[in-house]
């Protein structure tokens, strides 16, 4: 998988000729792609009735990729089960939260499960990996595609079984359940474990721990599958594996690439949205540490459906976000897709091809992106990226919980973003770690809005700071138990006394006026908060509430530990001010704790920086159009150009890469 850096797209060989295929694999040359992936949605092509299943037609496309040197990432089509395993059958089909049952169309209409649809998914995917496993060009595997993209928790009979089940190996007695989610509250008390419900319709808002229990329960059931489909084909294949997955799907995505080869994800997120593409690209490098991630899907151009529709990039875009990807960890870049499909919901979906064979919009970006694949490859491929000094956790666990008490629709994958681009602004590298991700070595350490800390979380935690790293704590961070209740101890249980604090309220500061104070700064609070008094002789305040409901109280404080500090920070400055307060704070404490890795680029630019046998290396990428500058730490080499750079200024134009030897 190192030999090259890939340069991919998704191809449907099965819906056109042979004419229009031998214009594809001759176009696909000139463009420069390189992988191809094919199969997600061709379960009823493969088995057009139960049990007559001919895989041959795909075997001789990728045998014919290979002869013309384009590599295939071969997909299992079990989003799309066939017409004959769903009709007739709606215990098969999935069932939203208010009872309606999906019938056939679309996608991911199926219970995943269902014993019946594991049962023939295995059947394909044997069958699939037999004769296909062995090939040469086939790189890789992708199971299914976008697990849990269009549906969330399913509320079907079978589903109802297995919860029961779950909550069984959980609980080990329904009194240790009715104890531990407090189901006294509204007379709520099970005798049994098969009383408990799904959280489907009701007359106001299901128990707390109800909801989210069952979103875990969800989410654990189809990385179960995934493994399940994993097995079947390594008994058969040697090509990694992994998955198309994505911050905004219904998924532990820790959970599910902890027993995948190498991770992979979507993502169409546009210019203005870029910060989302890096914190991705951020996210996704550490599922699986030291394994390049790939990108499965972005569009050429612009995203659409029958119904939707994106705005397409300005010229030149594409090559920063391919450069981008590169820098910071891909393996692969891919398209979706190759040519636009002549029918379909996503008809409308920008593509490489026309559906009628000519270049489409973006088709002349494909090319330059290339270009810079290409310029860039050797030198990617004899680095890696260099871990940051700044590690931000992010919790796919924290989306149950959010959607469970969401406030005023409260969003994680919004919230965290917002947090990420005062770090990428900054200038500041950073890893995005998941919650069970290594933190030695790391040198500052933020937690934002993670509802529920695990004491594994908080042990990692605790070590790194012992060890002399500064843990920043909130906001909205470990205020609810495991079972999403409220500590009883303390309002936010153990870990007011290891910050030495105690939480005198929690509460919305959201229109109460209240103005906090910290590092010269007075802004808007927000969110809901906890606010605190410093407790042990240790503790200080760094931030205090200066009007508003409870003035002089702290929403700020830090509190030494080993040889490290625990910060909490227990509420969300808000505002142009409250903007100004974090960037301080983030300073502040970067500067403390030692933090190198950064660069004072400007805003819309971003430096990759990554490590080799000759040094380090500076990937510099300027992503809004603007152009951009930083300064150059010491003398440097451009290694495109051969020339020395000089420290100091130095200028980036419009959507410009530059890679800097120091």
């Amino acid at each position: 998988m190192k030999n090259k850096l890939y340069y991919g797209a998704a191809w449907y060989p099965e819906l056109w000729s042979e004419e229009v295929l031998e214009q594809d694999i001759l176009l696909m040359k000139e463009t420069g792609i390189n992988l191809v992936r094919i199969g997600e949605f061709i379960w009823s092509a493969l088995e057009p009735e139960e049990d007559k299943i001919v895989i041959r037609p795909f075997v001789k496309y990728i045998e014919r990729l290979h002869r013309n040197g384009i590599d295939t990432v071969m997909c299992t089509p079990t989003p799309t089960p066939p017409i004959w395993l769903t009709h007739g059958h709606p215990e098969r089909c999935y069932v939203d939260e208010s009872g309606t049952v999906m019938g056939h169309g679309a996608r991911q209409h199926i219970c995943t499960n269902n014993s019946y649809f594991r049962e023939r998914a295995a059947i394909i995917t044997e069958h699939i990996a037999k004769e296909i496993g062995a090939l040469p060009g086939l790189t890789a595997w992708q199971l299914d595609n976008e697990f849990k993209a269009h549906v969330a928790e399913c509320m079907c009979e079978t589903c109802k079984g297995l919860w029961h089940i779950w909550l069984q190996q959980h609980y080990s007695s329904i009194e240790r359940l009715n104890e531990a989610w407090g189901t006294a509250v509204w007379s709520q008390t099970y005798q049994r474990f098969d009383q408990v419900p799904q959280p489907g319709p009701a007359p106001f808002l299901h128990n707390s721990s109800l909801r989210t229990m069952y979103r875990l329960f969800s989410m654990e059931k189809i990385a179960e599958f995934a493994d399940e489909q994993a097995d079947i084909i390594r008994r058969h294949s040697s090509a990694p594996i992994t998955h198309n997955s994505s911050v905004a799907f219904h998924l532990d995505n820790e959970r599910l690439f902890q027993n995948l080869d190498f991770a992979a994800y979507d993502t169409y997120a546009s210019q203005e949205n870029m910060h989302a593409y890096l914190l991705n690209c951020d996210l996704w490098r550490n599922f699986k540490p030291g394994k390049d991630f790939w990108i499965m899907e972005t569009g050429p151009s612009f995203a659409a459906s029958l119904v939707s529709f994106g705005v397409p990039h300005p010229n030149g875009y594409l090559k920063a976000e391919a450069v981008a990807a590169y820098a910071l960890g891909a393996g692969a870049f891919c398209y979706w897709h190759w040519r636009q499909h002549r029918s379909g919901s996503e008809q409308t979906h920008s593509s490489i091809l026309s559906a009628w064979g000519e270049p489409a919009l973006g088709y002349d970006n494909v090319l330059e992106a290339n270009q810079a694949r290409q310029e860039i490859e050797q030198i990617m491929l004899s680095t890696r990226p260099l871990r940051a000094d700044v590690a931000i956790t992010y919790s796919d666990r924290t989306k149950a919980y959010l959607a469970t008490e969401p406030h005023r629709k409260l969003n994680y994958r919004s919230l965290l973003g917002d947090f990420y681009k005062r770090i990428l602004h900054m200038g500041i590298h950073r890893d995005l770690l998941p919650e069970g991700g290594d933190l030695t070595g790391y040198k500052l350490l933020f937690t934002p809005f993670v509802h529920y800390l695990s004491p594994e979380y908080v042990q990692s935690a605790l070590s790194f700071t012992a060890a002399g790293g500064i843990w920043i704590v909130g906001p909205l961070t470990g205020g609810r138990t495991k079972e999403h209740t409220i500590h009883t101890n303390a309002g936010l249980g153990e870990l007011e006394r290891l910050a030495g604090v105690k939480t005198k309220f929690t509460y919305p500061l959201e229109s109460t006026g209240t103005i906090g104070h910290a590092f010269g700064v007075s802004a808007p609070l927000s969110l809901w908060s906890s606010v605190f008094e410093p407790v042990s002789e240790s503790a200080s305040s760094i931030g205090m509430i200066t009007e508003g409901v409870t003035p002089g109280l702290s929403f700020l404080t830090e509190q030494p530990y080993g040889q490290g500090t625990i910060v909490m920070l227990g509420s969300m400055p808000a505002g142009e001010e409250g903007d100004l307060m974090l960037c301080k704070l983030i300073d502040h404490y970067a500067e403390r704790s030692g933090v190198t890795v950064r660069s004072d680029v400007t805003k819309g630019t971003i430096v990759c920086p990554r490590n080799g046998d000759q040094g380090e290396l500076w990937t510099i990428i300027n992503m809004d159009g603007c152009g951009g500058s930083l300064t150059l730490p010491r003398d440097g080499h451009d290694v495109l150009s051969g020339k020395s750079v000089a420290c100091g200024p130095l200028s980036i134009g419009e959507y410009e890469y530059r890679v800097i030897r120091l």
